[in-house]
């Protein structure tokens, strides 16, 4: 299932206007019959409806997507393939409806990527409560742009929608987009330019990096407050969306509505947006999809049925422990553990940077201490792996990184003991610029005994975005003058093994998975300055400590 939402997730940033539609009669997919839905504004809505056989009302399923409910016209094999999809539904005993969303497929309007989706996924559940075919009583089913939809519609908090499903998704696209400020290159700007977006459209969402009402309409940071009902959330370890699945169910679970609260489920796989590149193979990388898969059936059947299956008495938090892993020599101590809370029971540890590009768990006794470099725009460190949707992805090895003055490599010796990690990882950077602005990159990575260096997480932060990205906490920087600058990781769950080097990557630019920094401190979009060498400065000494933090746990087993 995640092959199919990962193929599709290309399209999620399309902007595209719906053909003319037919009336409601049988559906090109087999077994499905086309309905339409007027939304508030008059838009009509294309679905495939698929009922279970015998006598109905039935509970209801339902999924919104962009990328056409029939499936692609020069795709032939997609009615079968879709089809196939729904009888898993209408086995169970539920009516199966799949959308096309506003401006995809059949559907009317125009697409704005997710702008609709909350008004939208209301007034879909709106006719479907009152369709005779439907008890009232639906769940929300997706992956990638469909679990987007699935999180809109759950934001409006329509009191038909009992449960959600929700499959690789974020908790803010404007996040997403930019992590710590930085614009996404390839896989937003570039795939956007790629589908015929206008250049002008492009460079007004580089310039809009900050926090304002324009990216929190759909935020769920900002919106999921408003969410009663439990969701089932699934991601994965290299997912683009990764910190969704974990992020929304810890706020959810914790601090939701009622409803919400204590109702929320997760699971988090060694997986991608797609198949994982490099050298490493997880053994345990199919049974942690199939229990994605068993769950989501058990789940509604709870929720919409009732039954008495017992998903409820099960740990609310599963997550596959990554360990070593390459290709025919993966570790035993890869396996699935759960846990009552995400992040799980943790200490943070620091390891701190020291003048030898070393990782110590002691704390830096160095006066005046820093590793200077120069960052030239021109000559950017390409992009090698990492949480990619349109290019290679996943645990690629950081020795195609060739040794250059600009990329830094920090590491401890060979680990004398496992260090197991679970949970959210950050880098607390001290460093400086001679200019107005620059952007910092961390990579989190396994270096194994032959030298293979194994990205984990990777995450940038644009300096003048350090304290925030409201208007008021934009600040340039001074200078030469070393400050702090908090690099979000995300999170994962990872054995390093005894005989491993735990590692820290410092650069400034990470080529084409994000935007390169000019150094200038102009905003995106109507740059005018010439773009500038900047010199950069790691600093590792008692007064300005940097350091690697990690969430260590101390499993049982």
């Amino acid at each position: 299932m995640f092959k199919s939402f990962a193929a599709a997730s290309a399209l999620a940033f399309a902007l595209a206007v719906g053909p003319a539609y037919a009336q409601s009669g049988p559906s090109v997919v087999p077994g499905g019959v086309e309905e339409f839905a007027a939304m508030r504004d008059g838009v009509k809505l294309a679905a495939n409806v698929f009922k279970p056989a015998g006598k109905g009302p039935w509970p209801v399923i339902v999924s919104r997507t962009p990328y056409l409910k029939d499936g692609p016209a020069d795709k032939p094999e997609a009615p079968g393939r879709l089809a196939a999809q729904a009888k898993r539904y209408t086995d169970a005993g539920y009516v199966f409806v799949v959308q096309d969303a506003r401006g995809k497929g059949r559907s009317e309007g125009a697409y704005l990527a997710f702008e609709n989706d909350i008004e939208d996924g209301y007034d879909t559940l709106d006719w479907i409560a009152g369709r005779p075919w439907s008890n009232g009583k639906v769940g929300i089913t997706g992956g990638s742009a469909l679990g987007i939809t699935g999180n809109a519609a759950a934001m409006a908090a329509h009191p038909a929608l009992k449960a959600a499903y929700v499959v690789v998704a974020p908790s803010d696209l404007g996040e997403y987009r930019a992590p710590g400020g930085v614009p996404k290159e390839k896989d937003t700007s570039g795939w956007l330019k790629e589908q015929g977006v206008d250049d002008k459209v492009i460079e007004a969402s580089r310039a809009r990096i900050g926090d304002d009402v324009f990216w929190n309409h759909g935020s769920m940071s900002a919106n999921r407050k408003y969410i009663r009902i439990p969701i089932y959330n699934v991601g994965g370890w290299y997912d683009i969306f990764q910190e969704g699945a974990t992020g929304n169910f810890a706020w959810l679970q914790n601090h939701g509505a009622k409803g919400a609260r204590g109702n929320q489920k997760v699971l988090m796989g060694p997986f991608g947006h797609g198949e994982l590149s490099g050298d490493l193979a997880y053994p345990g990388y199919e049974q942690a999809l199939k229990a994605a898969g068993d769950q989501e059936i058990r789940w509604f059947d709870h929720w919409l049925k009732g039954a008495p299956n017992g998903i409820m008495d099960e740990p609310p938090v599963s997550y596959f422990m990554m360990a070593s892993a390459r290709k025919g020599a993966s570790s035993p101590k890869s396996r699935i553990m759960t846990s009552a809370n995400w992040p799980p029971a943790h200490r943070e540890v620091r390891y701190f940077l020291t003048p030898d590009k070393g990782l110590s768990t002691a704390p830096p006794t160095a006066e005046d201490s820093k590793t200077t470099y120069r960052f030239d725009p021109a000559k950017p460190v390409e992009t090698v792996g990492g949480a990619n949707l349109t290019f290679d992805r996943g645990p690629m090895d950081q020795r195609a990184i060739p040794t250059r003055q600009d990329y830094l490599r920090f590491q401890t010796p060979a680990l004398d003991k496992d260090v197991v990690i679970a949970g959210p990882v950050k880098v607390e950077l001290n460093a400086a610029t001679d200019g107005p602005d620059t952007d910092f990159m961390a990579k989190l990575v396994d270096v194994y005994p032959d030298g293979y260096e194994a990205i984990v997480l990777d995450a940038p932060v644009r300096a003048r975005f350090r304290n925030g990205r409201m208007a008021d906490d934009v600040k340039p920087m001074t200078p030469n003058a070393p400050e702090e600058l908090v690099i979000d990781l995300w999170g994962t769950a990872i054995t390093f093994e005894k005989g491993h080097r735990i590692a820290l990557h410092i650069t400034s630019s990470n080529s084409p998975r994000f935007e390169v920094n000019p150094n200038t401190g102009e905003a995106a979009g109507g740059r005018k300055l010439k773009p500038r060498v900047a010199l950069n400065s790691v600093y590792h000494d008692a007064a300005h400590p940097s350091a690697l933090v990690l969430p260590v746990i101390y499993p049982e087993n």
